[in-house]
Parts: structure tokens; sequence; C-alpha cells
């Protein structure tokens, strides 16, 4: 399974799991034997036994006449009551159903290739593809999903995942006290992977919004929803990790835990040990298609944001920069001679854009963005994705070894996203560059779009075990435009540990660390 995991479907129930105490008591060391595809029923039942709830039989079975039954105590002290927790905002917290359908077009015997990111795969996966022998071809067949959401308002606002209603043609909400109610999608935002939908009722119950902002790692909290349709599911963990970033997901800094979170538990609230929503789960980490014990929430005040533009907008907003970004490692560190790897490098710029309006040139490390620190190059699509279009941002650069300010009138990432840019890993390796480098011709510079620049045409030593190719085009050396060899060898021979050189591979520009020894 991939990284991403946010199907949502209900298991079959053939395939329900029950466990039955045979000892009488309840605990994890109790004797408990599993059964596939019936409930367990107690072997050696009486009549009365078998007429009786089995909330009745499990209320009575660990007592004995040895001392008096066990009262309710509150929770052990320094252990939140997720019990109350549970009482107090469990009914807040809803089923959602989606329809949807797929045109059938593959040919018959023609294997599938499956979307681990559609909402839709698990059930695929389980019941199989239409278009495989034996369904009709070219005709629109039904398809079903399910998650999790939680009440906002009295009059029916509903938060819940985008892929949870992605492609929906009927979505519906099932409350705690099993009404259900068809829900309208007001709006989705596929970036930060939020959505809003209501339903028409009133003096409903709602959840109460907390915030992240002093939230610790370490710290109890506690998820509902409906892994694998199990409605109003309760599971507890702690925050990991904040401030996490995941591939392709560069708006949200996702809160880490490892609560229990199952396909099903999509678009569900993430509580405090207060009670308060601290997040929306929404992924996990799996390579079984279950929980592994690492799980991602969007932060509440992020979510939050994104409701309130759907509501009095209809879809959110984010901000662009226009620039291509990397990670500082050490090498790139070494080689602007930053205190430390920390900061997002900018590869490119985009012409006409709102960087290159404000002055930013590859080369260049934002530092801080509004006056928030850039650690990893993620943090800054992060923030990004929190600014508003339009707005002015001062941005601390190091540039040329000193820093700078600069400010930038931000773009709308509706128009075009900002990118992260990737480069291949680069390996320590010993002695020279490596590189035999010959100016560019005057068609490849009108072919190219460059005015100035080195070809690459012979790569080994450090270079070659960097990741620069032959057919590269060597833009700038530690920051510094080169045009001549002359100029490469003599920034090469100032520098101490690596030296950064700037690409161009195709369209795409990247730095590439070289470490000299």
């Amino acid at each position: 399974m991939n990284t991403k995991q946010v199907s949502e479907t209900m298991v079959p129930a053939k395939r329900l799991v029950w466990a039955l105490v045979t000892a009488g008591v309840l605990g994890a060391a109790g004797g408990a034997a599993a059964m596939r595809g019936a409930v367990a029923i107690k072997t050696s039942a009486t009549p009365a036994e078998a007429a009786t709830p089995a909330s009745e039989l499990l209320a009575s079975a660990a007592p004995s006449a040895q001392g008096p039954a066990p009262v309710a105590t509150p929770a052990p002290a320094g252990f939140p009551d997720f019990a109350q927790i549970a009482a107090r905002q469990g009914a807040a917290v809803v089923n959602i159903s989606v329809t949807g359908s797929v045109k059938t077009s593959m040919r018959r015997g023609q294997q599938p290739q499956l979307d681990p990111n559609d909402p839709f795969y698990e059930f695929f996966r389980r019941f199989g593809v239409p278009g495989m022998p034996g369904a009709p071809e070219g005709r629109e067949m039904p398809t079903r999903g399910q998650g999790s959401g939680f009440i906002v308002s009295d009059d029916g606002v509903i938060l819940t995942n985008a892929h949870v209603v992605r492609d929906a043609s009927e979505v519906t909400v099932k409350l705690t006290d099993r009404r259900e109610f068809r829900a309208k999608v007001l709006g989705a935002d596929p970036k930060t992977d939020v959505a809003v939908i209501k339903i028409e009722a009133k003096g409903l119950p709602t959840v109460q919004l907390g915030s992240t902002k002093d939230l610790r790692v370490g710290e109890w909290v506690l998820a509902i929803g409906s892994p694998y349709g199990f409605e109003n599911s309760v599971s507890a963990g702690v925050v990991s990790a904040k401030g996490r970033a995941l591939p392709q997901e560069n708006f949200v800094p996702f809160l880490q835990t490892d609560v229990a979170i199952n396909p099903g538990n999509s678009g569900g609230p993430l509580f405090n040990a207060r009670g308060e929503v601290v997040g929306i789960n929404s992924q996990i980490y799996s390579q079984s298609g279950g929980y592994q014990g690492l799980s991602f929430a969007i932060p509440i005040e992020l979510a939050n944001r994104v409701r309130q533009q759907i509501q009095n907008g209809g879809k959110a907003q984010h901000a662009r920069l226009g620039v291509t970004i990397q990670d500082v490692n050490q090498s790139f560190a070494d080689s602007f001679k930053l205190e430390r790897p920390e900061g997002a490098l900018v590869a490119s710029v985009e012409e006409g854009g709102p960087a290159a309006k404000a002055g930013l040139r590859p080369g260049d490390v934002i530092l801080k963005f509004k006056g928030q620190a850039i650690v990893a190059s993620t943090d800054l699509p992060t923030l990004l994705g929190l600014a508003t279009p339009g707005e002015s941002a001062k941005l601390e650069i190091w540039r040329q070894g000193k820093r700078e300010e600069i400010s930038a009138k931000l773009g709308d990432a509706n128009d075009k996203g900002a990118q992260v840019a990737s480069s291949d890993e680069a390996g320590p390796a010993q002695g020279k560059l490596g590189l035999a480098l010959r100016p560019l011709q005057p068609e490849e510079k009108r072919e190219s779009g460059l005015r100035e620049g080195l070809v690459v045409e012979d790569a080994g030593g450090p270079a070659a075990q960097a990741g620069v190719r032959p057919g590269d085009v060597l833009l700038a050396v530690n920051g510094t435009p080169v045009s001549s060899i002359e100029q490469v060898r003599s920034v090469v021979a100032g520098a101490e540990k690596s030296v950064a050189l700037l690409v161009q591979r195709g369209k795409e520009k990247i730095f590439v660390p070289v470490r000299l020894g």
C-alpha cells in the first residue's frame, strides 16, 4: 500500500472479527478467541443466558460473592477522562456515506490500474473493478464510500475531508441518534483536503474547536470516527510530531499521532485532553491498508480558515510566491556559508511572478517568511497556504553571505501552484569537481532561452556522484552566475567542503550539492 491511504469503505459482514471471552472476565489477557464469518456464541450458555442481552451478560461477568460490585471511578491522575470526552462530544460526530459512479472503458480481460489515492480504491480492491470480465463496458457503474465528519454549527454545517466527498453524486449524513440527512457539498479544497457540507437541521449538537498552538508532542489525543463503517468508534494515543510535511501535500503542516486511524476515520475529529477539536484525521502511512502507528491530522486552525473562506466565497484561497525551492542540507549550508542547514533554497523564479517582481533570485535562501522561521523547505508552502493572495509579505533571505530583507506582493495559488524541486541523492565523494564544460553555442542559447551557461560535456568524480549529467547546463556555482570555465575554477578554488551547482536539465532548474572532500 502506498504512503497515502484515503479509502473509505464498509467491510463485508463475512469478514467481521468478534472476540469471545471464555473465562468470564474482561481484559487483555482474558483468553479471547476469534471467529470469522459469524457472531461468536458462548458454547456453554444456558437458556436464560441465551435470552439475556449481551450488555447485561458483560455487566454481570466480573462481580463475585467475595466483594461488592465495582463502581465507576474517575480516570487516574495525569490521564484525561476519555469516557467523558466521548460522551460529551460523540453526538456531534457523524458518519458520511457517499455514492458516486465510474464509467467502464476497459477492454475485457485488461488488468485494472487502481489509484491508491482514489476514495473508492478499497472498494474496487475488495469487490472488483467495473470493466473486468462480466461487467458491461461503456456504462456508468455505481460506487460507494464512507467517511466521518463533525458538526461545527447547530444549523448543520459539517467539516470533513475533501477526498471523502470527491466526485460524489450523493452524500448522506447519519447522526448518532440514527437520523439520516441528504447533505449538500458547499465546497472542497483539494490543496488542504478540507471540505464543508451542510444538512438541513436545527438545534444539532456541536463540537468545541480548540487550538494546536499550545499542543505539545506527547500529549494525549482522542479520535472518534467510523473505521470500516463501525460508527462512533473511539481510539486514543499521543501527539507524535507537529508541523509534519508529507509528499505532495505542501499546504498542510500535519499533526502526526499514534492514534489508531483506519479507512472510514477520514474526516473525523481529533480531540485534545480537554475535549476540544485540534485536527481532522486525514491520512495514514500504511503498507497493509490498515493502521500501522502513523496517523496524520489537519490542524483545526487551517481547516476552520478554509471553512470560513468556503462559506463566504465558495472556495478557498492560498497565496503564491512563484518560486521552485529545495531543502538546504549540510552540503548546501557549507556552500553558501550558512551557520546551519535551514531555509528554503530558491532553485528558480517564475518569470513575471511575485518573487521575480520582488527581486528574489536563484541561489537565495529564504530564512523567514512574515517573521516565521523556515527550518525545512516545506515550511514555506505551509506558511504561504495560510497567507492571503494580494497581501504584502516580508522575507528574510541569505544572499552572497549576508542577510537581506525584501517585500513581495503575494499572488493566488489557484492561478499557478508553488513547486518543490527535487534532485538526485548526493553522496560523499573525493577529488576535484570532475566536469568537462564548454560555453553555450548561439543556437543553443536561442533554443534554450538562456543567455549564459556552460554545457556539461562529461561528468565524473564528485559531480557525477552527486547527480550531474552530460547535457546539463551549468548556470551558477554557489549562487554566482558563470559563463566561463575560469569563473567556475575560481569559485571552486575558494570553496572548502562543497559547492552548490545550479543546473538546468530540460526545462527544470535544480541545485545539486557536490561534496569536494
